[in-house]
């Protein structure tokens, strides 16, 4: 995994380009020890564990670990792409219990007191209208699918849809991350370790922002 190593290292001094303060000290230390496990001997395990979690609660989305992983071992692109696929479905069941267990919980009692549980009811029907969608692209493209894993729960999505959409959305761009690699690898190694900085800002911009439309629309 030597080049996993390498990449990370690389990676890590591009993030470094981040402005400076707490909160970019925290992320920084965050970022390096998750893509730090790229070069691990359970590095497949560290990547089914971000998977997991990423869906739900985590920041740093799993192609951190995937891209050096698959650099590293281009021969394995498959099976690396379909570890992070099935963990990321996975993991998304867990969101959207989270965000059905914390609604029953905490949010539908607030809706009830200041009377707005009717209209949470037609939001809801217009987010279970177009669900599978909402799901399917939250999967596949950089918005945080976690904010759709948890809004699921909260809505009540149809759980067969959900799993779906999560399954073809989550595997369509872990794969087609995966091949891309797997055929340009060298030169989309360059590209990302020269805009990394660029790149993660942009993904917690969407992260943040896609927090802040939900609790606006609820």
């Amino acid at each position: 995994m030597r080049m996993a190593g390498s990449l990370a290292a690389g990676s890590a001094g591009c993030y470094m380009g981040l402005p400076s303060g707490g909160s970019s000290r925290v992320l920084q230390k965050l970022y390096d020890r998750t893509i730090a496990l790229s070069a691990h001997r359970h590095a497949l395990l560290a990547l089914a564990l971000v998977s997991f979690i990423e869906s739900s609660v985590f920041p740093i989305p799993p192609d951190v670990l995937l891209i050096p992983m698959v650099l590293a071992a281009r021969d394995r692109a498959w099976i690396i792409a379909g570890v992070a696929t099935a963990a990321s479905v996975l993991g998304g069941f867990a969101g959207y219990a989270i965000g059905s267990v914390f609604f029953e919980g905490l949010g539908r009692p607030i809706l009830d007191f200041y009377g707005y549980t009717e209209k949470f009811r037609e939001f809801a029907a217009l987010y279970n209208e177009w669900g599978i969608w909402i799901v399917g692209g939250a999967g596949f493209t950089p918005f945080p699918y976690k904010v759709i894993t948890i809004a699921s729960g909260v809505t009540g999505l149809d759980l067969t849809e959900f799993g779906i959409a999560s399954l073809v959305s989550r595997g369509a761009r872990f794969f087609l991350v995966a091949a891309l690699l797997w055929q340009f690898g060298p030169p989309l190694r360059r590209f990302i370790e020269g805009n990394l900085a660029l790149l993660t800002t942009a993904f917690f911009v969407l992260l943040v922002g896609g927090f802040v439309v939900l609790r606006l629309v609820l």
